[in-house]
């Protein structure tokens, strides 16, 4: 439009066309890297095929209970920290479908989930605050795990209400959503810690799935996160929408009967990779048992980290129980948090899960598999491998240059020295609570060899690694 040639009446009638127009192209979101799931469909890469590392955070109520100084602050935190993903709701828990966000402002018109409440002009309704989070996680290279809606809205029914969305308005809305995100770095996650219960309710998720991709055309990947002790594969594992699998391996402490499942879905058919997209938080109630388990602590989470990756997990999602619910003096508390968000995010569990991504990504990442026949069964199994909270686990890649074995204790244990290929082996320990490395030595490559932690009977975990000499990998934790 050449507007030169225009009379200044003509030019003021086309600017309310313009705005309109400028509003229907929404937020312009930073550029990150799309994701796809990698050839195995055991991992997630970028359409550059690089290995990409998700290291997600619960932060459920940052759309809804923080202000946009707020938000920036977690963000930036948990960029500094590597993590790489934030996990939040839409429609959120603490009722986020009357309860307005920090400057007033509600989701929809009336409840209605196909009347969303969007005003013109940047920065003033409900949609352009959670545009605003994102486009800032984006910028600092973070994606948003994004949640559509918890799950109490398809899910729970009262008294005097039903529920918000039924199949034809989960689709509706999620075409919506999926058109005003579908430039905007995030992996959409369905669900929100419910079960599948009716036909009806499954019905809901796949619809609120087709709106998203018909909304995004495709562009990003997609699960679902199910209640505590279950995984999407329960009620999805055939479904073609479902990228991959979320479990909730939940908030106890203890190995088996939570923590194995990771394993059971990784050699699930079809192949999809898995993640723990809720294990135990820091801080959090063990078991919701304060009284008698008290409230977990790093370790705790530590634990999980190299359990889940080693059984074969694509990452790990970490959680804090202040944090994931934007806890700070004047909200009401859900299960007695132990601090604001904004001294909890500086927790130490937080800082260590980089560690983690650290030493994926020093070795080899797309040839890791699940390995713990690397350990030798000792003369007692529950003392190794173990059990509960004291359980080894192991992994390797599948070409035998590297081995790695979880031991959460200092009780010394055994390996097959010959899962590693090559006359000669050079050993380490990582240390998990600083990122550190200790050379070992560098053994000949047979038989079985004995391995004692350094803090030898104390509950201190630390990670063996075995490299193929010739190889010579960097210390790990260190990048190539």
């Amino acid at each position: 439009m050449n507007t030169n040639k225009l009379p200044l009446r003509k030019i003021m009638k086309t600017i309310p066309a313009v705005l309109a127009l400028m509003l229907s192209l929404g937020t312009a979101f930073a550029a990150t890297p799309p994701l796809k799931v990698s050839d195995n469909h055991r991992f997630l890469i970028t359409d550059k095929g690089e290995p990409f590392f998700y290291l997600g955070d619960t932060t459920w109520e940052l759309f809804h209970r923080l202000n946009r100084e707020d938000a920036v602050k977690l963000i930036e935190n948990r960029a500094s920290k590597k993590f790489t993903v934030l996990q939040s709701v839409a429609i959120a828990e603490l009722e986020g479908h009357t309860d307005p966000n920090a400057y007033g402002d509600l989701p929809f018109i009336d409840l209605d989930v196909t009347k969303p409440a969007v005003k013109e002009g940047p920065q003033n309704d409900y949609w352009d605050h959670v545009d605003f989070v994102v486009n800032e996680a984006n910028k600092r290279g973070v994606y948003i795990g994004f949640l559509p809606t918890w799950g109490r809205f398809w899910h729970d029914a009262s008294n005097d209400r039903k529920p918000l969305f039924t199949v034809a308005t989960a689709e509706i809305y999620g075409e919506w959503l999926g058109k005003r995100y579908a430039k905007a770095g995030l992996i959409w996650i369905l669900g929100g810690d419910r079960t599948v219960d009716t036909e009806e309710q499954k019905e809901i998720i796949r619809a609120m799935a087709r709106g998203l991709r018909k909304g995004d055309g495709g562009t990003h990947l997609m699960t679902f996160h199910p209640p505590g002790g279950n995984g999407s594969s329960t009620w999805f594992q055939d479904d073609t929408w479902l990228d991959f699998n979320m479990r909730q391996n939940g908030h106890t402490a203890e190995f088996t009967g939570r923590y194995d499942n990771t394993r059971k879905d990784y050699d699930r058919t079809p192949i999809k990779p898995v993640l723990d997209g809720e294990p135990i938080y820091e801080d959090h109630p063990v078991s919701f048992d304060a009284k008698k388990f008290g409230h977990s602590i790093a370790s705790d989470v530590r634990r999980p980290l190299y359990w889940d990756l080693f059984a074969g997990a694509f990452g790990h999602t970490y959680g804090n129980h202040a944090v994931w619910q934007m806890w700070s003096p004047g909200k009401n508390p859900i299960n007695n948090p132990l601090m604001p968000w904004a001294e909890a995010i500086n927790q130490p569990g937080a800082g260590q899960m980089q560690y983690g991504r650290a030493l994926m990504e020093s070795r080899p990442f797309l040839t890791r598999i699940p390995d713990d026949s690397i350990i030798v069964t000792d003369r007692v199994p529950t003392s190794v491998p173990g059990a509960g909270r004291y359980h080894f686990a192991a992994t390797r890649d599948t070409e035998g240059t590297y081995a790695m074995v979880y031991a959460p204790v200092g009780r010394s244990f055994k390996v097959r020295m010959e899962v590693v290929k090559g006359p000669s082996v050079k050993a380490w320990w990582f240390n998990p609570r600083d990122g550190s490395a200790k050379l070992i030595d560098t053994f000949s490559n047979a038989g079985e060899r004995e391995f004692t932690p350094p803090d030898k009977g104390e509950m201190v975990d630390w990670i063996l690694v075995l490299d193929e000499a010739s190889r010579k990998y960097p210390s790990p934790g260190t990048r190539p």
